[in-house]
């Protein structure tokens, strides 16, 4: 079982993002940016090669992004359902993606296997998500994974309005 450590609300941002594990070793660097049709997030272990990327290919009825390890398109994820929770399904994989996605706490199963579990954990550095992956080759695909989550969480967050009790322009 291999836990991935993230820096907080930087796992989708148009910025560079290094992934690391348990000791604080850089395991992979994930680079790109979303917004439009074809943009992308690729991931790259350390020396360099492409372990993994997930593109956005749809705006219309909802986002989708195909996701790709290595070179090869393993699976195309998009939202299915946000009632009562939200939940996704990642087709060819045949993994669905549940729990609370708000605040970072969710599973990604494969029918009843768990293929990672996100969660958040404070250390010395700073504030983290933290990716259990019991295979450690699901790694890649799940941090893409991750990435469209945290982009679909902080889009949505960034559209609200403010609420009432806090506006001031009368």
């Amino acid at each position: 079982m291999s836990e991935f450590f993230i820096q907080e609300k930087q796992l989708s941002r148009a910025m560079r993002t290094v992934v690391k594990n348990e000791a604080g070793k850089s395991l992979f660097l994930m680079v790109g940016r979303w917004g439009t049709k074809g943009d992308a997030l690729s991931l790259y272990a350390m020396n360099g090669n492409l372990v993994a990327h997930i593109k956005q290919i749809s705006l219309t009825f909802g986002n989708r992004f195909e996701i790709y390890k290595e070179f090869e398109k393993v699976g195309t994820m998009q939202k299915i359902f946000n009632w009562p929770g939200d939940f996704y399904y990642i087709r060819r994989l045949h993994w669905t993606v549940q729990g609370d996605i708000y605040n970072h706490q969710y599973e990604i199963h494969h029918f009843n296997q768990r293929i990672m579990k996100m969660d958040k954990a404070t250390l010395f550095t700073g504030d983290y998500y933290v990716l259990d992956i019991p295979i450690e080759e699901d790694a890649p695909i799940c941090i893409c994974i991750a990435a469209v989550l945290d982009y679909w969480l902080y889009r949505k967050n960034n559209g609200k309005d403010t609420p009432l009790s806090y506006r001031f322009d009368f």
